[in-house]
């Protein structure tokens, strides 16, 4: 059954092949089996897991199956969840317990899926390979000596894995596409406001988005179906009539213009990378679409603009954690300021403490016009870059990432050379547009990933692009050989 797709695991339980249960059992195994050479995982939920199984088969019983009615899942630890452990990969929320669910959750378990537990996680989403979690690195099920991506590189290991046949994720600067191309499988980023962001713990609030990640567009499809809509209790929640995903992707591409930015084939980027990519070019440009050598002049300011904001917002939002309310607090301080410091101290690694500290630097007396308001001004230059592009084309497209998975500990001790491992993705996150991540071929026994970035609330049509490539290729059905070897090299 792991061998399957998401939309063919839906069909396989409304035509009796197997239940509910037996499905959530069959996953559950695999991941008790096998997680342990990948350490995706931090919590499982399996009591819970088998106790929504059976309550789906019997609402199919009934005839109150819901869209995603007894489809297992996995969400990213970045989400509340009642009950369960919310630890965002950080030894601050190691103790959190959530009183409440995220929207996402509340609203992908009201259409009647199942979910198996919580995926790891770069701490508090920040990160580009998921080694900067209390819980230990990730490892990539195509080769476990490599990053799966970060931050929702957990969730995404684990679908490539075949642990899970999807999960939720975020994307801050590239979190969801960035594993999703590393891992193989399909990743997408909704336009900002799409999905809401309560009960999602932020990092930085202005960048933030949650996403489905899964093989194929068309699972995608059903997931953010199920995710998206108005939330009230989000003020950044966009009240836009939802789209219908799945009824669209089938539409031929012909006339479809996609823009080819030259800033997404630099002179540095590998051959490999950009052959693979347009050839993938080439198979959309056979289905009737239309190639536009284009410009996106601000993008390569992308990365220092956004190494300033994310970091400032992230200082804001983490000053909550300080020993007092929730969290961790450290042993026996001497007075309150003590108290803050060793919590704090000890309660985060060292990549959120550099990002606290560059963030607080940027937005202090002195500073605040010199970088925090410039960046600012960048991120608006970049926005006006893809309005203007975006009256021409289409779509947008490129490679996702301008490496594969490379070797764990390779960039520890280099956080600027780690941070350019999401050149191509930030600006999408910079602008606010909607971005999807699919495989598209493999370089030396590794997958590697080309974007599809949309105008405004397009999700249908990037989906669209996407579904009909998949449709074409056999790129997204590809699996690692992840098994017993695999178990053993990571036990050793």
């Amino acid at each position: 059954m792991h061998d399957k797709t998401l939309t063919e695991l839906q069909a396989g339980l409304a035509a009796g092949d197997f239940s509910a249960r037996e499905l959530t059992e069959h996953f559950l195994n695999r991941i008790q089996s096998l997680d342990g050479a990948l350490n995706s995982f931090i919590t499982l939920t399996p009591e819970q897991a088998l106790a929504q199984a059976d309550a789906a088969d019997q609402a199919r019983a009934a005839g109150q199956a819901g869209a995603l009615n007894g489809l297992p899942l996995a969400h990213k630890d970045i989400f509340c969840t009642r009950g369960v452990r919310t630890s965002c990969g950080s030894r601050m929320l190691d103790n959190f317990i959530s009183p409440y669910d995220a929207t996402v959750v509340e609203r992908l378990q009201a259409a009647g899926a199942v979910m198996l537990g919580k995926t790891n996680m770069d701490e508090f989403a920040m990160g580009s390979s998921n080694e900067t979690s209390w819980y230990g690195p990730v490892r990539n099920p195509w080769d476990t000596d490599r990053v799966p991506g970060g931050s929702s590189g957990g969730s995404a290991a684990a679908v490539a894995a075949r642990l899970v046949p999807a999960a939720t994720g975020t994307d801050t600067g590239g979190s969801i596409r960035q594993p999703a191309a590393l891992t193989g499988i399909t990743g997408l980023k909704p336009t900002y406001g799409r999905v809401s962001r309560w009960g999602m713990i932020a990092f930085a609030s202005s960048l933030d988005q949650a996403g489905p990640m899964a093989r194929s567009a068309a699972d995608c499809a059903l997931l953010l179906q199920a995710m998206s809509g108005h939330d009230p209790r989000d003020s950044t929640s966009v009240n836009q009539a939802v789209d219908n995903y799945s009824a669209t992707l089938d539409q031929p591409l012909k006339g479809l213009r996609i823009g080819v930015p030259e800033e997404f084939f630099p002179a540095t980027l590998d051959d490999r990378i950009a052959s693979t990519t347009r050839a993938a070019l080439a198979e959309l440009e056979k289905q009737g679409a239309i190639l536009v050598s284009m410009r996106l002049p601000s993008v390569d300011l992308s990365v220092p603009a956004y190494y300033v904001i994310a970091p400032a917002e992230a200082s804001s939002n983490l000053s909550r954690f300080d020993g007092v309310r929730y969290g961790y607090r450290c042993e026996d301080p001497a007075d309150l300021e003590d108290m803050y410091k060793r919590s704090r101290s000890e309660g985060f690694g060292a990549e959120v403490k550099r990002r606290i500290l560059v963030g607080t630097y940027a937005l202090s007396h002195g500073y605040y016009d010199a970088y925090y308001l410039r960046a600012q001004k960048v991120r608006r230059l970049i926005s006006n870059d893809f309005a203007a592009a975006f009256e021409n084309v289409d779509v947008i497209m490129g490679p996702t990432s301008p490496e594969q998975a490379f070797a764990l500990g390779a960039k520890n001790d280099d956080p600027v050379t780690m941070y350019m491992a999401d050149v191509f993705t930030i600006a999408v996150n910079l602008a606010g547009l909607p971005a999807l991540s699919m495989p598209a071929g493999m370089i030396d026994g590794l997958p590697m990933g080309i974007q599809v970035i949309g105008n405004y609330f397009r999700e249908a049509q990037i989906l669209n692009v996407a579904h009909r490539f998949q449709q074409a290729t056999d790129w997204h059905r590809q699996a690692p050989s992840f098994g017993e070897t695999a178990t053993a090299k990571g036990d050793a």
